[in-house]
């Protein structure tokens, strides 16, 4: 299976606007997250989708490969659809362009069930919730899954609702629940078969889509199922400036410790 990361980077951000250069221990935030997908060791082939020469110029002074897009896409999918669909690669990963912390075990880890699920269509990476504020926040999107693995649903509400008279979770950290359904925090990566992505890409937002603001269920409202892998890693994406000193700060402590 040919398999390639891309890595949606549009120089336009609400927040803040042209993160994805912004400097990081000496480098361009979106070089951390291209070198990040390269220690991951399962891709043919890693390129970063751009509409900004900017961009373009900064991902090519390090080395990387870079693929100009249209400006007029309302979302990263459709930014790597446009690559992937002028590609041969079998397998497209989505891989966040604000998210330099990224663990390359992650990224291997939303690959392999590819490589032992024949038919599998898409899958993504969460992580355990660590705590009831978490559970109740709405940034942190949750997901609950069936007994096989597969999304049932992706909510920026707190689920599943823990009636007073039914199971609960502890005061801590909620614990793995025997029929699967205390929820995980989603990473927001992807990997898609090529028709698959596509076939997304081709679609009109659908209503849950548009109300919980969540892209991914409009595969799941299409029929399509998602597998989920849980995973360790816990996102730390750049959406402030606070955000980006934290991530700062971190890397500064990671490169004193080495």
């Amino acid at each position: 299976m040919r398999v390639a990361a891309v890595i949606p980077a549009r120089y336009g951000s609400t927040r803040l606007d042209g993160k994805v250069l912004a400097d990081i221990a000496g480098k361009p935030m979106v070089q951390h997250v291209y070198e990040r997908a390269t220690e991951a060791g399962c891709f043919e082939s890693i390129i970063v989708a751009t509409d900004d020469e900017r961009v373009a110029e900064a991902v090519r002074a390090f080395g990387g490969s870079v693929e100009m897009t249209r400006a007029d896409h309302a979302s990263g999918t459709d930014r790597i659809a446009e690559v992937a669909g002028k590609s041969d690669y079998q397998l497209i990963v989505n891989i966040q362009g604000d998210e330099p912390l990224m663990d390359p075990q992650a990224i291997q880890a939303v690959v392999e069930p590819f490589l032992e699920e024949p038919g599998l269509r898409m899958s993504t990476i969460a992580t355990r919730i660590t705590d009831q504020q978490e559970h109740l926040n709405p940034a942190a999107v949750k997901v609950v899954v069936d007994r096989a693995g597969f999304a049932l649903y992706f909510s920026r509400a707190p689920i599943p609702y823990f009636r007073i008279d039914g199971p609960q979770p502890p005061p801590d950290a909620p614990q793995q629940h025997p029929c699967g359904l205390w929820p995980l925090k989603h990473c927001g990566m992807y990997a898609y078969t090529k028709e698959t992505l596509l076939w997304l890409a081709s679609l009109p937002p659908t209503q849950l889509e548009q109300t919980e603001g969540l892209e991914q269920l409009r595969a799941l409202e299409h029929g399509c199922p998602i597998r989920v892998v849980e995973v360790d890693y816990s996102p730390i994406g750049v959406d402030t400036a606070e955000d980006l000193e934290l991530v700062r700060k971190i890397m500064e402590e990671e490169a004193a410790n080495e």
